[in-house]
């Protein structure tokens, strides 16, 4: 899911941090406002797990690609506002030292898998919490909801920026990239949910021992 440099154009590059710069901002106040002996060691751990799963990247024609990213994990362990700053963190980490994912389409990047995977699976958790699957679901509709804001990102640069019905930066419309997107990720999607699931069962187990003792 990670869009590369080059394939936004500079007007939406523009629009993009104009729009994630403030929710940045307040995201790393509420990070501030989190961070004490026990929160600081889970969202470092938090954050490790989502840059290793991300690294696992299946190229997808078009430049992005498909994987897991961990954010309703992070959304439904914390809070949404620390996973979308968290998940930023280690997008800004993969461009600048791996080279995975643009630098101008960071802002992009971050409000799709950052923000719009948490905030999706986080309230699809809550929704859903009284079922046992409920992480399972969160994680997995929140990855879609990620590829579908991407899909239309991405669908809508040769609506708008081309010369001579030539696109100038993506070449694809929106009857391909939203497809294309959303469909690879109904299947990576699978990897999310039970990802999610398996790490929540998990944490809650261990809580539950702790208590016993």
């Amino acid at each position: 899911m990670h869009i590369a440099d080059g394939y936004l154009s500079p007007q939406t590059v523009i629009v993009s941090f104009a729009v994630a710069t403030p929710l940045w901002i307040y995201a790393f106040k509420r990070l501030k406002s989190e961070l004490n002996e026990e929160t600081i060691p889970m969202i470092g751990a938090l954050s490790a797990l989502s840059f290793v799963i991300m690294m696992f990247n299946i190229p997808i024609p078009g430049g992005t690609s498909g994987h897991a990213v961990g954010a309703t994990l992070i959304a439904i362990l914390i809070n949404p506002w620390i996973a979308f700053i968290s998940v930023s963190l280690v997008l800004l980490i993969q461009a600048v030292i791996f080279g995975d994912g643009g630098i101008s389409a960071l802002a992009v990047n971050s409000l799709s898998m950052g923000f719009v995977a948490s905030f999706s699976g986080y309230y699809l958790f809550l929704l859903l919490k009284k079922y046992k699957f409920a992480p399972f679901i969160a994680g997995y509709l929140s990855l879609v909801a990620a590829s579908f804001f991407v899909g239309l990102v991405l669908g809508i640069q040769p609506l708008f920026w081309s010369e001579d019905g030539r696109p100038l930066y993506f070449p694809f419309g929106l009857n391909i990239s939203v497809p294309m997107m959303v469909g690879a990720h109904l299947l990576f999607g699978i990897a999310e949910g039970t990802f999610t699931q398996l790490i929540y069962m998990l944490m809650h187990k261990s809580e539950e021992r702790v208590y016993e003792v």
